[in-house]
């Protein structure tokens, strides 16, 4: 059996598995970056390789830029030993998509939406099995979804939708509530120091009831769900797939995206899509590269 790798590359981090046939993870490496991610990215490749096998290898990135991930890829192909498949570089979403879809939530599903919101806000699409990737590579750029008709400086940086609900999005508007006067628990479990309030810590305050971290949480379920619902309504899916904090904080989240997609999304077509946590987790960006370099060498 040859192993299928695949790595995707983060903002200063690279993660690379290994696949067997049936897509179960042989091997995996996280490698945080020190400064040059294309060595980083070979080092997790290697790393995963000495256990597996050099198989073909395919790379997923967030990076809008194609200038970001030409170094890697430039060191990759002079380096990597093993088959390259030569599919350029497939964003996180997409990648992640055909994940979930081959052996993830959405297992079989010839349709699928995937939409995940952690460090930033990514989505991919599925159509009869096939990734949907666009003229430029950039299909399902959710980050850039517009929402709010107000124009701000961050909007135009990292798009609306991320600039709302990705972690530094939130954690943002959970320090304008604290800075406009209202009281959170959070300040406490953080000494008084905003810069170190993550998102976890607004999940987590969330959950024993403190009403601007409930709050912030609240009108962040209300930009998912519309975001959501304008994916859905665009491509028609069997099956939508909500990753990141939407999954790892289900219990806070998913529900309350569930029924704002209920109230955005006409009847008949809500009532005909089926919705699921995602599967994969973190992996599944790098498992999705990994499935599509083996697709490109068959």
């Amino acid at each position: 059996m040859t192993p299928a790798l695949g790595l995707e590359l983060r903002d200063s981090a690279a993660v690379a598995v290994a696949l067997d046939d049936a897509g179960a993870v042989l091997a995996r490496a996280l490698v945080v970056s020190t400064g040059d991610l294309a060595a980083t990215a070979l080092e997790a490749v290697d790393g995963v390789a000495r256990v597996a096998g050099a198989g073909p290898l395919g790379v997923a990135a967030n990076h809008t830029d194609p200038s970001a991930s030409a170094a890697v890829l430039s060191l990759l192909k002079q380096r990597y030993s093993g088959p390259f498949a030569q599919v350029g570089v497939t964003p996180t979403g997409t990648a992640a998509a055909v994940a979930e879809a081959w052996v993830g939530a959405a297992r079989g599903v010839g349709d699928v939406v995937f939409f995940a919101v952690a460090e930033h806000a990514i989505a991919g699409m599925v159509r009869g099995g096939a990734p949907v990737l666009g003229v430029g590579r950039r299909a399902a750029s959710i980050a850039w979804l517009a929402l709010n008709p107000v124009e701000r400086e961050d909007y135009r940086k990292i798009g609306c939708l991320e600039a709302e609900v990705a972690a530094a999005g939130i954690v943002r508007r959970l320090i304008w509530r604290i800075k406009a006067g209202d009281r959170s628990q959070v300040v406490d479990a953080v000494g008084g120091d905003f810069s170190g309030i993550t998102v976890d810590h607004v999940l987590n305050a969330a959950r024993i009831g403190d009403g601007v971290s409930i709050s912030v949480v609240r009108d962040t379920a209300k930009y998912l769900g519309m975001a959501a619902a304008n994916l859905v309504i665009i491509s028609d899916p069997e099956k939508l797939v909500l990753g990141g904090i939407m999954a790892t904080a289900a219990d806070l989240l998913f529900e309350p995206v569930r029924a704002e997609l209920a109230r955005r999304l006409p009847r008949p077509m809500m009532d005909a899509l089926a919705i699921a946590p995602a599967a994969l987790g973190a992996d599944a960006a790098a498992i999705g590269a990994a499935r599509l370099a083996t697709a490109a060498l068959q």
